[in-house]
């Protein structure tokens, strides 16, 4: 599976995060499909590390757990996807291998990327 092979894997035990090193963040999908992603690949996204570091009482800060109504599963495993691909491959010196995308998620991915400011 893709999933494990990128270090993500579907957990469905809540847990309250105390430190970055470690620590994992759930992101879920508009059908409630679940993706755990290590937080330094969330902070990839300037909106969710936003929500994560936000000072307060924030469900998502507290948890480790930010719901996306507006995003499909397929899109939202992509975009966790490119989380990890941004974290391996930046300030790389080889050859960085293309992000493939498919054409019918394209505008979709544009869509999300934008709000999730990556």
């Amino acid at each position: 599976c893709f999933l494990h092979a990128c270090g993500i894997s579907a957990e469905l035990t809540e847990r309250r995060m105390e430190s970055t090193e470690g620590r994992t963040v759930r992101l879920i999908s508009a059908e409630g499909f679940e993706f755990v992603v290590d937080y330094e690949a969330a902070c990839v996204s300037n909106t969710i590390k936003n929500m994560l570091s936000s000072k307060g009482s924030f469900t998502e800060s507290e948890l480790g757990e930010i719901r996306f109504p507006e995003i499909s599963a397929p899109i939202l495993e992509k975009v966790c996807q490119y989380f990890y691909y941004k974290l391996r491959f930046t300030n790389s010196t080889h050859d960085i291998p293309p992000f493939d995308i498919t054409p019918e998620y394209s505008l979709e991915l544009l869509m999300a990327s934008n709000y999730l400011d990556t």
